[in-house]
């Protein structure tokens, strides 16, 4: 079981810049790849990015590549999402979740577990 805690959302003009961290529990943080997904009013949720267990590969959504980078510190049980020239449509709710999948994971399907969700909102 992994428990998920996301934080570092907030209010932010548009081309600002955010920190988003996930805090997992337990032992067996580097046992999953994690996703950043983001969920948008009246939309389904979306991949934003992704990282394998080791940190050495990433992915990312093509509405994000080249702005957000996400990142992970294995010994502090720790994934970031950091978020720069950000703007209004990037407004949604921000969770982290982990897979045990090694294959590349993109939809929220083959994630099993989810943080609560943080908001962004970026204002124009």
């Amino acid at each position: 079981q992994v428990q998920l805690v996301e934080s570092g959302g907030g209010l932010v003009q548009a081309g600002g810049s955010l920190r988003l961290s996930c805090a997992a529990s337990g032992r067996t943080f580097s046992s999953y790849a994690m996703g950043w997904f983001r969920q948008a009013p009246g939309k389904k949720r979306e991949f934003v990015a992704r990282i394998s267990r080791s940190g050495s590969y990433t992915y990312y959504a093509d509405s994000v590549k080249g702005r957000f980078t996400i990142s992970r510190d294995n010994a502090k049980n720790t994934v970031y999402l950091q978020m720069n020239s950000l703007n209004p449509e990037d407004t949604a709710v921000y969770y982290c979740a982990a897979t045990p999948l090694v294959a590349l994971s993109t939809t929220p399907e083959q994630y099993h577990y989810w943080g609560q969700g943080t908001q962004v909102t970026v204002s124009s």
